[in-house]
């Protein structure tokens, strides 16, 4: 048995186990303290599903906040007629768990390539516990990872993908942030914009209400999880005087000050979009690992500088990061590591300490400190890595620029020195 076989064969046993505990717990045949997780699905999932089958979407309902494929997610249950809504949701997730596992697995074949990325996506999971498959976004974190790993050999199929995983929740568009200059990047935007005008016109005309989720956003508050709601949390030790009430889907900040800080937090997304324009505008280096430590980079600016930081977004980050790891060239491996221990932060605080969150006390400020300031450090970091290596790298012209480029059968052979052989995604 070689090493690599052996690593892949431990990384399957530590996921099975892993998530055999998961299935266990989300199915309460081990209960956990804290608040019910799977609520969302056997309640508020399967409403929405009871709705989107008499052929509309659920638009009078302000916690609808999605793009239109999100039904077929919400839907998704009926796959499995002869369990019930909630059991066949957890055996979906659990199998698009699964599919993430094999296409890290197989990604990371090859010299230039490494396992560690499978390794992230097994610890990562149950690092979040429960709430990764309480909620959709394994599902959603799939098809991004589809199609990253896709795009190394087949552009079109990249944007296609993207635009699918847009249409389910909006962050996997910015997987496109980071392809290759030239050839790569017209067939994998022309694909996903294509296919996301046919795709929208289709669910227009199929079902009523779908591009209600686009205002569905404008009167979110500041959730008590994000990088902002940390404003309250300490002056809530000061007599601030507000509040902390079920609001649009998520537990959120009202009172004074409440609308001004939300706009802040709009400001430094709209920042984060800046700066990933310019880098996009400056950087010229672009090589095997770029497309996705360059989509890690972005959505942790968009998830940390969230007026929104649910639980659930972690998921994305962890995705995100095995992509990156698979590549022995990422420079990603301590943002990576960074997500995995702000992973672990936030299943401390949800669910097991939501109730600390909630009341702003000693504990819970403490945890959303920690939790939030491990998300800002992975975020500075990713960046000014991702900048160095594609714009300072390129401009420089330093020695690492021989194993940076684009993956054979892409644009031409590889330049001399570069090891790189092209994963491919199913």
């Amino acid at each position: 048995m070689t090493g690599s076989t052996g690593a892949r064969l431990a990384a399957t046993a530590v996921w099975a186990l892993t998530r055999v505990v998961l299935l266990l717990c989300v199915t309460k045949v081990i209960t956990l303290s804290g608040p019910d997780v799977t609520s969302d699905v056997s309640v508020i999932y399967h409403g929405w599903s009871e709705v989107l089958k008499t052929g509309t979407y659920p638009e009078s309902d302000v916690t609808w906040q999605y793009p239109p494929l999100a039904a077929l997610a919400v839907l998704s249950p009926a796959l499995l007629p002869f369990l019930d809504y909630a059991s066949a949701f957890f055996v979906l997730a659990f199998l698009c768990d699964l599919l993430v596992l094999g296409l890290l697995m197989y990604a990371g074949r090859g010299d230039s390539r490494w396992q560690a990325g499978t390794w992230v996506w097994v610890a990562g999971v149950p690092l979040l516990g429960t709430t990764a498959y309480a909620r959709y976004d394994v599902m959603v974190t799939a098809v991004a990872v589809a199609a990253l790993l896709a795009g190394l050999r087949h552009p079109r199929v990249m944007g296609a993908l993207a635009a699918v995983g847009a249409l389910l929740k909006v962050w996997p568009a910015l997987v496109l942030a980071g392809t290759a200059r030239g050839r790569r990047t017209r067939l994998a935007w022309t694909a996903a914009a294509v296919t996301v005008a046919g795709l929208l016109v289709g669910c227009a005309v199929a079902m009523p209400g779908s591009l209600a989720f686009l205002g569905a956003q404008r009167d979110r508050g500041t959730e008590v999880e994000s990088l902002g709601a940390l404003v309250f949390h300490v002056a809530r030790q000061f007599g601030w005087p507000g509040r902390v009430e079920f609001h649009y889907g998520s537990m959120e900040f009202l009172g004074p000050y409440v609308p001004l800080v939300s706009t802040l937090a709009l400001g430094l997304s709209v920042l984060a979009l800046a700066w990933l324009l310019l880098w996009r505008l400056l950087a010229r280096d672009f090589g095997a690992s770029t497309p996705a430590d360059a989509a890690f980079a972005a959505v942790l600016l968009f998830t940390t500088t969230s007026r929104v930081l649910s639980p659930q977004y972690m998921l994305w980050l962890v995705g995100l990061a095995a992509v990156c790891l698979v590549f022995r060239d990422s420079r990603m491996v301590l943002p990576a590591g960074l997500v995995l221990l702000a992973t672990g932060l936030t299943q401390w605080e949800f669910p097991f300490g939501f109730t600390h969150v909630v009341t702003s006390d000693a504990t819970g400020v403490t945890l959303m400190l920690l939790r939030n300031g491990v998300l800002v450090a992975a975020t500075l970091i990713a960046c000014r890595r991702l900048w160095r290596r594609t714009v300072c790298g390129a401009a420089r012209g330093g020695d690492e620029s021989a194993d940076r480029s684009v993956p054979a059968g892409a644009e031409g052979p590889n330049r001399a020195g570069s090891a790189a052989t092209p994963a491919r995604a199913r």
